[in-house]
């Protein structure tokens, strides 16, 4: 049993998975955003290791990603900010990557250096199921829970497939199309839980939209294990990034908020 296992035995409530990109706008910043999420409550946070064609996320955090990538962050660096975070906090932590970066550094080396920052889980958005056997194979070597995205154009034949491979929780995406804020969450999104639950044990994360607390209450009342949330956490960040105490203030007011939402 690994610290994302520990998140979700015994809860009474949605869980809450806060996304930052790291070293976003800068590594300093970074660290202090991860930090204010954890003082805030978040109960796993995403890290996603930055990438110059995110072809999963919308505009949000592909400008997050540039932002990262022009303050010279490198995967030694997101590696460094989880290390810094292990020295503050017990919380579990997941890397968000792309598989070129993975493949660039030596899939070996890229989840032993993973292991000993201190990383939980990795989730490989381009990374489709029947080409990760290698992946597989190496994360259960060094105890890191590989995570992977289902969609609601998932079959339930793949569903099964992929739930056979994945450890931590499954990422549920609930709207056809790139990370961004939604108005409202889809009935297809319920659909899709519903429909995956049928196939696994794993706790179900719902994300891609997730921004206000009646989106938090909708999944809850769903029966979502989590929820996780990116583009709107982002956007604070890019808002008041010249001004870091009040973007921590923002940052924790909203997550308390949507904590809240998880707990009706």
């Amino acid at each position: 049993m690994g610290r994302i296992d520990d998140v979700f035995l015994q809860r009474d409530s949605t869980a809450f998975i806060g996304f930052t990109v790291g070293g976003d706008p800068d590594q300093e910043t970074s660290g202090r955003i991860a930090r204010a999420l954890i003082d805030a409550g978040t109960d796993i946070l995403e890290l996603g290791v930055p990438f110059s064609d995110p072809v999963a996320d919308g505009p949000t955090i592909q400008r997050a990603d540039e932002r990262a990538l022009a303050a010279g962050t490198t995967p030694d660096i997101v590696f460094a900010i989880v290390r810094e975070l292990r020295s503050y906090s017990g919380i579990p932590v997941v890397l968000l990557t792309y598989y070129n970066t993975i493949f660039k550094r030596g899939v070996d080396r890229f989840y032993r250096d993973a292991r000993d920052a201190g990383v939980d889980g990795i989730l490989i958005a381009d990374l489709p199921v029947e080409e990760s056997d290698e992946v597989t194979a190496i994360a259960a070597r060094y105890g890191i829970d590989p995570i992977f995205l289902v969609a609601q154009t998932t079959s339930d034949e793949r569903i099964k497939k992929i739930a056979d491979r994945a450890s931590g929780y499954l990422y549920l995406v609930s709207v056809l199309g790139v990370t961004g804020v939604r108005s409202q969450v889809s009935k297809g999104a319920i659909d899709l839980l519903n429909r995956v639950r049928k196939h696994t044990c794993l706790p179900l994360a719902l994300g891609f939209g997730i921004s206000t607390p009646d989106h938090v209450r909708a999944c809850n009342h769903a029966g979502a294990d989590a929820v996780i949330v990116g583009s709107a956490i982002v956007n604070i960040v890019e808002k008041t990034k010249h001004d870091p105490e009040f973007m921590v203030q923002e940052l924790k007011k909203y997550i308390s908020a949507m904590k809240t939402a998880g707990h009706t």
